[in-house]
């Protein structure tokens, strides 16, 4: 067997859901190096509109869609996401592929002979320059495909439309997930999400929309609420909300607050406990639109007991949470990621 460029190539991608313009970049790469390693982003997230499948799920797709033979060549792991630090996200990279390597490589006296391996197909693949250490390999794409309209069919009722797009595998696994309670909870959200869309067709410009959110902190734990609505209902999130054309920022974060988990700390005591500020403005942050957040830090005094508090207004209850028990599975949104900014908890 002729020696490959290649010991190993990564692939980084969410294959929400995988498609045959990802299976062509895996065959291109098996044909350059004799194992692959494919990170699947977006992990431990809950799922959602723009995330619906598990790395789990994702794994069956992409393996599925290969001969048996290739399998053993394919390495699959999870990458959960880093919003807002490029760095703890290089980082994460560089240690997940460091692990597989050292695991699978068969030669482990020899430097093996890492790349990346992807397409440049918009901002999204920026990723391709944050690893000069890598060797790179540039694929072109396969029909101009991209999962986005591939999801918006499968839960709008097109997926007939876009079922060439797909392997056979995925298509098969898709038609048994519609039967799924989980199907059935994302179409619900999808309805919903385009619902709210629909209400500001009529506007001359896409809207962006300005909302507040309270990172309240007490001895060592976060207050957060659960939803008991639409998008993202029964999740985690910050207590927060939209601005009121009449108040300012601040004042609009200690009234959803308030509202939100009655919180038994009077005003100038949270104002006066207010440590520092931030705006997080992920274009993907919401599916609702353009949602750009601004976030208050308050960090209270160190107290045996916990200030009361109860759920109100669009929260079904309001709880204080450890930070070390904070599972990025079951909280909305980027909010995990904005307490990991505010708190620096890496």
């Amino acid at each position: 067997m002729d020696k490959k460029p290649y010991d190993f190539l990564v692939f980084i991608g969410r294959f929400q859901p995988f498609h045959k313009g990802h299976l062509a970049v895996i065959e291109a790469g098996l044909k350059q190096a004799d194992q692959m390693i494919i990170l699947c982003g977006s992990a431990h997230q809950p799922r959602s509109v723009r995330n619906p499948w598990t790395v789990a799920e994702r794994e069956a797709m992409i393996k599925g869609a290969l001969p048996e033979a290739d399998r053993s060549r394919i390495h699959v792991a999870p990458l959960m996401d880093i919003v807002y630090n490029d760095e703890c996200w290089v980082r994460n990279v560089q240690a997940t592929v460091n692990g597989l390597v050292t695991a699978h490589h068969a030669t482990p006296h020899n430097r093996p002979m890492i790349g990346l391996i992807g397409h440049s197909k918009d901002n999204s693949s920026y990723y391709l320059n944050l690893f000069p250490q890598w060797g790179a390999i540039n694929v072109d794409n396969y029909e101009s495909l991209s999962a986005t309209p591939i999801r918006e069919a499968v839960f709008n009722g097109g997926k007939d439309n876009v079922e060439r797009f797909l392997p056979n595998n995925v298509n098969q696994w898709l038609n048994e997930f519609e039967s799924t309670e989980a199907y059935s909870d994302i179409k619900s959200e999808h309805k919903f999400v385009a619902k709210y869309k629909q209400a500001w067709s009529a506007a001359p410009y896409s809207p962006t929309f300005v909302t507040v959110d309270a990172v309240v902190i007490q001895s060592g734990h976060v207050l957060m609420v659960e939803r008991k609505a639409r998008p993202g209902k029964g999740l985690l999130a910050l207590p927060g909300g939209f601005v009121d054309q009449d108040e300012k920022l601040v004042d609009a974060c200690l009234r959803e607050l308030r509202e939100e988990t009655r919180l038994k700390v009077p005003g100038p005591v949270l104002k006066g406990s207010i440590k520092g500020q931030q705006v997080f403005d992920d274009p993907h942050r919401s599916a609702r639109g353009r949602t750009i957040t601004h976030a208050f830090y308050i960090e209270l005094e160190p107290n045996k007991e916990l200030p009361k508090v109860k759920g109100g207004d669009d929260a079904r209850h309001a709880h204080w949470v450890p930070l070390a028990d904070l599972d990025p599975n079951q909280i909305f949104e980027d909010h995990y990621f904005i307490i990991q900014e505010l708190t620096g908890m890496q």
